[in-house]
């Protein structure tokens, strides 16, 4: 790894811990974390109560991929994330989450999945 690309990992992962202070799920309002890689995406919900995860999807899962094209986005592949992981919140009774960005910047992909989920029902 580049001498730049370990500063910006540093950078991220920084930005998390200093999130993550501050923001904790619970059981009736679950934390949704979003994780990008350069080719996938994946989401969650996770009560921080118990350390259980209560759902989760991914950009590789059957669902999101039936939903997809061959000529979708990387950005159209967030926002399927984001209905269904709503989706799968509404399946479990939980309306409110408290969003957490992963240290990623509220941009691109990361918008796209909380925009989806938003329009989806979820609150936050």
């Amino acid at each position: 790894m580049s001498n730049l690309a370990a500063m910006r990992l540093q950078s991220r992962i920084a930005r998390h811990v200093r999130v993550r202070n501050k923001i904790s799920g619970t059981a009736e309002r679950p934390r949704l974390c979003v994780r990008r890689s350069l080719k996938h995406i994946y989401a969650q919900l996770v009560d921080d109560t118990t350390g259980k995860s209560l759902a989760q999807i991914s950009s590789t899962s059957k669902d999101v991929l039936a939903k997809l094209s061959d000529e979708s986005t990387k950005t159209d592949a967030s926002t399927a994330i984001g209905e269904l992981i709503a989706a799968k919140a509404k399946e479990q009774g939980i309306s409110t989450v408290v969003f957490d960005r992963g240290g990623y910047l509220y941009h691109g992909r990361v918008k796209a999945v909380a925009e989806a989920a938003r329009s989806a029902g979820l609150e936050f």
